[in-house]
C-alpha cells in the first residue's frame, strides 16, 4: 500500500514542478541556486510551491495569471516546500520578518525583502483576489514591461 501510495506522491509532486516551471518559474532546488537567484539586480518574485490543495486550487494559477501585467518583476523563481528543504530554508532566510509559510509569494528588490503574500492570504480565497494583491505588490515595486 505505501508503494502505492509512494507513486501517487511522486506524480503528485511532479505535476506541482511541471505546472510551475510551465508558468515560466525557474526552479531553484539548491541553497546554492536560492543564493544565486535572490542576490540578482532587479525584482524577484519567488512562489513558494507545496503539495496542499490551496497551493493547486489557487496558488499556483494566481502565479500563473498575475505575471500577464503592465508590471512584474524581472525574475520568477520557485522553491518547493517540504520537497527541496535546504533550497526553501536557504529562500526563507530572506523573508525576514515573516514566519514559514507554504504556499507564499514573496517579492524581493536587490536580495531585499519587499512584501509577502502568505498562506492566510491565499487558502480560503479565489485566484483572481490572490492575482490583485500580487500586482498591487508589482505596482508598488515593478517596472514597467
Amino acid at each position: 500500500m505505501s508503494m502505492d501510495f509512494n507513486f501517487f506522491m511522486n506524480d503528485v509532486v511532479q505535476q506541482a514542478r511541471q505546472e510551475i516551471t510551465d508558468a515560466g518559474y525557474e526552479e531553484l532546488t539548491t541553497p546554492e541556486e536560492v543564493e544565486a537567484a535572490l542576490e540578482r539586480k532587479g525584482t524577484t518574485l519567488v512562489m513558494i510551491n507545496s503539495v496542499c490543495g490551496c497551493a493547486g486550487g489557487v496558488a499556483r494559477p494566481s502565479a500563473a495569471y498575475a505575471v500577464h501585467y503592465d508590471k512584474r518583476p524581472d525574475h520568477l523563481v520557485t522553491v518547493f516546500a517540504g520537497q527541496d528543504k535546504a533550497a526553501t530554508e536557504k529562500a526563507r532566510s530572506y523573508f525576514t520578518g515573516y514566519p514559514p509559510s507554504s504556499p507564499s509569494f514573496a517579492l524581493l528588490k536587490d536580495g531585499k525583502i519587499c512584501s509577502m503574500v502568505e498562506r492566510h492570504q491565499i487558502e480560503g480565497f479565489d485566484p483572481a483576489t490572490v492575482v490583485a494583491k500580487l500586482q498591487q505588490e508589482f505596482d508598488k515595486y515593478c517596472d514597467e514591461v
